[in-house]
């Protein structure tokens, strides 16, 4: 069986503070349902001061779903590390940790929107010296033993129940992403299909004498959204594909990498690009993914819209696997 996955950014352009309530709570109850159906991730991340609202905090939506189901993981793909206080961030993640029983997963990145920088009054050009400073601090901080930090002795409780610690991993599409996994011990989560960046990973395993795994994505790694009509869909919601990703091409320069990245001008384009896919129940059980990625209220979908997706997911395209 695939990996089976449910997308939420929460974006709502021009939505009120009621309709960005209804939206997050739907979010949770469609968290629910999907663990009910034996989904297995939910998966968030972080943007902050983008006016389409984009989820600014992903720790607080994960501590949400994680009390919202039972069996799910939640991934935070990924949390920008630079932007957090490091003592604050490991004890966040000791919380859910223990509070989930470990189902939480966090992917680390130091973003690429310089302006999310300047709003948290973080230095750009020191992005990668304070990565190195969080990823070190919150491996010392979950062992809750006293360890040396900016020149004074501290303490993070409670200890996390995982072990050795919360499931970690780096991501990137760098060169300075992949060595900085290899150098602390940490698995490599690329943010595209980059088998060359794995051999590179592994070089530096073998230089630094630790040990890790990656966690590389497909080939194909489309956003799915699961229709009756497609051709219906498109017509009448393709603007929500298109607004999100006209949103991730305008950050992106031309040396970051992404599974999901589109050059789409128009919704025709973006439909015959692939990277967000509209397909029945039949045709998604048919595609052969090794990840099924669903994305049930992509730029600011109506809720009935995300709801009627995530079931036809749910209740016929997933049976149709196991058959």
């Amino acid at each position: 069986m695939p990996v089976t996955v449910v997308r939420f950014n929460l974006v709502a352009p021009g939505a009120s503070p009621a309709e960005l309530g209804a939206r997050y709570r739907a979010a949770l109850e469609m968290a629910a349902y999907a663990d009910e159906h034996g989904i297995t991730m939910v998966q968030t991340e972080e943007h902050h001061g983008v006016e389409n609202n984009w989820l600014p905090s992903p720790f607080v939506f994960a501590g949400a779903v994680l009390g919202a189901t039972r069996r799910l993981a939640v991934t935070v793909s990924a949390v920008i590390g630079p932007l957090h206080d490091p003592l604050r961030l490991a004890e966040d993640i000791a919380v859910l940790d223990l509070l989930s029983g470990g189902r939480l997963v966090t992917v680390a990145g130091i973003g690429y929107r310089p302006e999310e920088y300047a709003r948290a009054g973080v230095e750009w050009a020191r992005r990668g010296r304070l990565q190195d400073e969080v990823l070190r601090t919150l491996l010392r901080a979950w062992t809750g033993e006293e360890f040396a930090y900016r020149g004074r002795t501290v303490r993070v409780t409670p200890r996390p129940a995982s072990e050795p610690h919360p499931l970690l991993l780096v991501g990137g599409s760098s060169r300075a992403a992949a060595r900085r996994a290899a150098r602390l011990g940490l698995p490599f989560f690329p943010s595209a299909h980059l088998p060359e960046l794995e051999a590179y990973y592994k070089e530096r395993l073998v230089e630094y004498g630790t040990q890790g795994w990656v966690m590389m994505p497909a080939a194909q790694t489309p956003l799915l959204h699961i229709a009756e009509d497609p051709d219906r869909v498109w017509a009448k919601y393709g603007g929500h594909f298109l607004h999100e990703a006209r949103t991730y091409a305008s950050w992106q320069s031309a040396d970051i990498r992404s599974a999901v990245r589109s050059r789409a001008t128009s919704v025709e384009e973006l439909r015959a690009e692939g990277v967000y896919r509209v397909l029945t129940p039949e045709q998604c059980a048919a595609e052969g993914l090794d990840n099924l990625v669903l994305h049930p209220l992509v730029g600011g979908m109506p809720l009935e819209e995300g709801w009627r997706s995530l079931r036809l997911f749910a209740e016929r395209a997933l049976p149709a696997l196991d058959g």
